[in-house]
């Protein structure tokens, strides 16, 4: 099955799949991130791309774009002003660090605003060992809109970026990715961000601001699990919220499948108190997943999970968004199709029941 078939694989907890020709993100979707508006509307932004986006950009993301709903399960894709209807796609200018590809990791409401952090990278190749990629290394920015599809990037300092790439040697010398940021009730910042480094180990870093807009690397906080453990390679995506007065990390872990950079990937539990020293969660799933893939033999559309997000609510219960893949033999995430999904707890966080729903289409 290629990625840009029109059958694509289905099962419990699909809820959107990729839009139709002609649209922003008719090849793959990915990376949801999900606001509960005060009036009981739901938004998700995502990113994505269709097939004609540059191929030498190995990552999913490409562009990204809104989707609204009434119950936050059946989802209407909105038309956004940029290319084929997105809402957020790279900037023109060659120069900046987010000319090629652009894909969102966090997103937040505050003073009227929305506020989306996101990743991107630039249109100059580089080499990694015998490939030549395009879009690395990718760094943090940030953008504001007052309506979710009008967006203003918000300029730092490196380029454009929030934060530079680390030094040779540096474990985020190959990209400061997917920043999550959070505001300590000191009032300082804090942005939680991935990378990936000569080791092919996934590594958790950690900068902080005391405005938001200045940022100061703090150096790694959590690497590899113990070997056998599915996330023996390392964290990558994450979502960090409070829950029961502690912070809870419901995270990306990758496993050593002996392909090189070709990992597994299903999702697990991480706790701290001060969101420094984290403890890792055994799950009810194999090797302590806290959510599985579906079995990589299996016809079902999420055998790779990623990109968590919570979303708490009334009652004590939990909905966690994801994306799944269904990949196929390769050494790139564009060898398979990801979709995203739905899976809800009853409050406990280890212990998730993917929804049974059909799969939203809507142009």
């Amino acid at each position: 099955m290629s990625a840009t078939s029109t059958t694509r694989p289905a099962g419990p907890g699909l809820i959107l799949s990729p839009g139709p020709a002609g649209h922003w993100d008719s090849e793959r979707v990915s990376c949801p991130r999900v606001l509960r508006e005060p009036d009981g509307r739901w938004k998700m932004w995502y990113y994505g791309r269709d097939p004609s986006f540059d191929r030498r950009i190995t990552l999913p993301t490409g562009r990204c774009g809104l989707a609204t709903s009434d119950d936050g399960v059946r989802w209407e894709r909105a038309t956004g002003p940029l290319t084929m209807g997105s809402v957020f796609e790279p900037h023109f200018d060659a120069a900046r660090f987010d000319s090629s590809h652009v894909g969102i990791s966090d997103i937040q409401q505050r003073d009227g605003l929305y506020w989306m952090w996101y990743l991107g990278g630039d249109r100059t190749p580089v080499k990694l060992g015998t490939l030549e990629l395009v879009g690395f290394p990718a760094l943090p920015g940030c953008a504001v809109s007052r309506d979710g599809l009008h967006w203003l990037r918000v300029e730092g300092q490196y380029r454009g970026a929030l934060l530079p790439p680390g030094r040779p040697g540096e474990f985020d010398a190959f990209m400061v990715g997917w920043p999550q940021v959070i505001r300590w009730d000191d009032g300082s910042w804090r942005m939680y961000y991935h990378s990936i480094d000569a080791k092919q180990v996934y590594t958790l870093g950690l900068a902080t601001s005391d405005d938001g807009l200045r940022w100061t690397k703090r150096g790694p906080l959590m690497g590899a699990g113990p070997k056998g453990r599915f996330d023996d390679r390392g964290i990558a995506t994450r979502h960090i919220v409070k829950l029961g007065g502690r912070w809870t990390m419901f995270y990306e872990g990758c496993k050593d499948i002996g392909k090189g950079f070709t990992v597994d990937r299903q999702i697990g539990v991480a706790v701290s108190d001060d969101g420094l020293a984290w403890t890792r969660l055994d799950g009810p799933a194999p090797d302590g997943a806290t959510l599985a893939g579906s079995p990589h033999d299996s016809p079902l559309w999420d055998q790779r999970l990623g990109c968590p997000w919570v979303v708490p609510m009334p009652g004590g219960g939990l909905r966690m968004y994801y994306i799944g893949s269904h990949e196929r033999e390769g050494g790139s995430e564009l060898d398979g199709v990801q979709q995203i999904g739905l899976a809800s707890s009853d409050g406990d966080p280890l212990r998730w029941v993917r929804h049974a729903v059909a799969t939203s289409q809507a142009p």
